[in-house]
């Protein structure tokens, strides 16, 4: 199990404390300095099924630069959206859990953190 967080973020340091009390076996990725590829934010994607625009934080300031809440939200617009995300890791929700199940949440409630703990068991 591996964590994407950002460690100013309260909602990642209570998903951290959620798995340490509950004992979990995670690796911790803080993706503002070991930026995820656009490859990996591809797969991870796939893992959460969701869309970039899915896990874009729309209102951070560099969202409001680039103009994102104008970017069509389409296939066609998807790669704009993943190159942005791998280009200002900022932009991306948090924290997300991968399950070594192979699934992945955005753990940002106490019940997502049960739920990927719950795919890591089995």
């Amino acid at each position: 199990m591996e964590i994407w967080i950002n460690p100013a973020c309260s909602k990642c340091r209570s998903a951290i404390s959620l798995l340490d009390t509950e004992g979990a076996d995670y690796t911790v990725r803080r993706y503002l300095d070991d930026v995820p590829s656009a490859d990996e934010i591809r797969a991870v994607l796939e893992r959460l099924g969701l869309e970039p625009w899915d896990i874009t934080r729309t209102q951070e300031a560099d969202a409001k630069e680039l103009g994102l809440k104008d970017w069509a939200r389409d296939e066609e617009s998807r790669e704009r959206w993943i190159t942005a995300l791998a280009e200002h890791p900022k932009l991306i929700q948090r924290p997300i859990i991968t399950a070594d199940d192979g699934t992945a949440l955005v753990a940002r409630s106490e019940e997502a953190v049960r739920e990927a703990l719950s795919h890591n068991k089995r």
